[in-house]
């Protein structure tokens, strides 16, 4: 009884945030996934490359909504994705044709070396679990995908984090570097 009685919580849901916090984290969120997603368009489009991908749009609700979470720090941000992809890129090269297999074997991964690098970032599970499951593209890239999408997509929205989270007064950005 008492392991069921661990599932009802123990604190009230956190507060509301202001209208103005809101509309910051919009802006950021539009802005770092626009960049991405226009650089991507107009700049990759037709090539092998690509530029975003789908465990961005978590990380935007990080490092643009939740920016004083040790999750959405620059650390956190960056090192999540990289040392995720490089799992999940060992992951599908290790077991192609056994995704049931590579899929688990490199999020589980992942989660564990991002706990030792304490480079925590959850979107990173999904940048592993992608590097795996994405189709013929992201597998092409091969070790490629750390850099792109990965690493360059990452940087770009770290820019813009850095820019637009500290123009409001009673916002900063990070709370810490390493």
């Amino acid at each position: 009884m008492a392991y069921l009685t661990k599932m009802k919580g123990s604190t009230k849901s956190p507060p509301r945030v202001s209208l103005v916090e809101v509309g910051w984290s919009w802006i950021g969120a539009f802005l770092g996934i626009g960049l991405v997603s226009y650089i991507d368009h107009f700049f990759l489009q037709g090539s092998d490359w690509l530029l975003v991908i789908g465990s961005f749009g978590a990380s935007a609700v990080l490092v643009y909504g939740a920016i004083r979470s040790p999750l959405a720090q620059p650390r956190n941000f960056l090192g999540g994705h990289l040392v995720s992809a490089v799992i999940g890129v060992a992951a599908f090269q290790a077991f192609p044709d056994r995704i049931w297999l590579a899929a688990p074997l490199a999020v589980a991964t992942a989660v564990g070396a991002m706990h030792l690098t304490r480079t925590l970032h959850p979107p990173g599970g999904a940048t592993a679990l992608i590097a795996v499951i994405g189709g013929d593209k992201i597998h092409h890239l091969g070790f490629y995908y750390v850099l792109i999408p990965v690493g360059l997509g990452a940087v770009i929205m770290l820019a813009v984090a850095l820019l637009v989270n500290n123009i409001p007064r009673n916002r900063q950005y990070p709370e810490f570097w390493l």
